[in-house]
């Protein structure tokens, strides 16, 4: 009988051994999964709407952007912003005393730092209050053009489904996951996944039967 840790080092050699396959797969179920679904104009609004998603949708985060981003045109505006007026504008979507702090902290400081330019590297980005690597790749992803790895719930959930990954640390995930994806299909790649954990891997009830990897879905195959 193979121990855990054996048993999920064969479980990750058969998943990097099928990752084209799962990857051509999801391609053809996601073919327009190739960009975040938030409503962004610029490098700096999509920066506030990954904040403002942390906890909460992006649907929902979607719906106050618009209004949002007219009373606030930047980040010149964000810096100068009421505290309490700031958190009830965006009260909806979940955490918004820590939001609003984080909102204008991080427009402070790409004005005081950045010349008011969004940064375009990682070790710049992670500077910012509220950025971590999460929200910091997906900036460099969309606005930027980087081929990342995006590490949210869906990701952290079906890479362990189908054993790309044995790590619950986000960090650590992306690093597995930078080891594993081909480097022209990273951020297609993570656009994909929560594609399919928003319509089919589902945290609470996934719809194994109807997955299309499931043959390479090590939870699929004993829970279906």
């Amino acid at each position: 009988m193979l121990s855990g840790g054996c048993q999920a080092s064969m479980n990750r050699t058969q998943a990097i051994e099928n990752i084209d396959k799962i990857i051509a797969l999801l391609q053809s179920l996601y073919p327009d999964s190739i960009h975040c679904t938030l409503k962004y104009k610029n490098a700096f609004e999509l920066l506030v709407s990954t904040i403002l998603s942390a906890q909460s949708t992006d649907k929902l985060v979607n719906t106050i952007t618009p209004g949002l981003f007219k009373k606030y045109k930047g980040p010149e505006d964000f810096a100068s912003a009421d505290l309490e007026v700031l958190e009830a504008d965006i009260k909806s979507t979940g955490f918004f005393r820590n939001k609003a702090k984080n909102i204008i902290g991080a427009s402070r400081e790409i004005l005081n730092s950045f010349n008011g330019r969004v940064p375009d590297n990682m070790k710049d980005l992670l500077t910012l209050p509220g950025v971590g690597r999460k929200t910091a790749n997906v900036v460099l992803g969309e606005s930027f053009g980087k081929q990342v790895i995006i590490v949210d719930t869906h990701m952290k959930r079906i890479s362990h489904h189908i054993g790309l990954t044995g790590n619950t640390n986000p960090d650590r995930i992306e690093s597995d996951l930078l080891e594993i994806i081909p480097g022209d299909r990273m951020t297609n790649f993570s656009h994909m996944i929560l594609a399919h954990g928003r319509a089919v891997c589902i945290a609470r009830r996934p719809r194994c039967s109807r997955c299309p990897i499931l043959k390479y879905c090590v939870y699929g195959q004993k829970n279906l």
